[in-house]
């Protein structure tokens, strides 16, 4: 859980740095140009070859709601996935997700300054689908407790104003993908990972 663990500090102490640079600890930054000067993704930069706030902005949040909300789905999903594919796996897929979230952004919302760790999380759910689709009866159990869940948070973000639905819908579809080839090169990925399955989805009918 290491990774999951450090990936949780870094947003933490990105949050903190902002906090004492700009930011108001509990509201988040006052407008755009205080998002853009933090490192927030903005896609006339990128296009100018700031191509590091991809990265960047997936460090920053808008607030103490915001960062609490996606490091407690980090953490919760963040330790299934390293469990399943190892940590250095784990951090190739996250990063991944990330940079298929910035990307996404990018290209479908280009002059909208996006920040958050929720498109790489969505990749997240979408390797456990991955997951799911190469492993037996808990694949399809795990499958089961984890689609409804991005179907709430889809919709979700396209009820609320201000949630970036490309970040989302890029994150989640670059971490399916990755997943898909990620978890081939896990060794004796299937026995373990159902081991690893049975007691999430332990409370699904038999």
């Amino acid at each position: 859980m290491k990774v999951t663990l450090g990936l949780i500090a870094l947003n933490v102490i990105a949050y903190l740095w902002s906090s004492v640079t700009g930011e108001s600890f509990f509201t988040g930054f006052a407008n755009d140009r205080a998002l853009v000067d933090h490192g927030a993704l903005f896609g006339p930069l990128v296009a100018q070859g700031e191509w590091w706030r991809i990265f960047t902005a997936g460090f920053l949040h808008q607030g103490i709601l915001h960062i609490g909300l996606n490091m407690l789905a980090l953490f919760m999903v963040g330790r299934l996935v390293e469990m399943l594919m190892g940590p250095i796996r784990m951090t190739i897929l996250y990063f991944t997700a990330l940079f298929g979230s910035g990307l996404a952004v990018v290209w479908f919302s280009f002059d909208l300054p996006t920040l958050g760790a929720s498109g790489a999380i969505f990749g997240l759910f979408g390797a456990l689908i991955a997951i799911g689709l190469q492993l037996g009866k808990p694949g399809r159990a795990l499958i089961g407790q984890v689609f409804p869940v991005i179907v709430i948070n889809l919709l979700f973000g396209f009820s609320v104003p201000g949630i970036s639905n490309a970040a989302h819908i890029g994150g989640l579809i670059s971490g399916f993908l990755a997943g898909l080839v990620i978890f081939m090169t896990v060794p004796r990925r299937v026995p373990a990972a159902e081991a690893e399955v049975e007691p999430w989805v332990a409370s699904e009918p038999k």
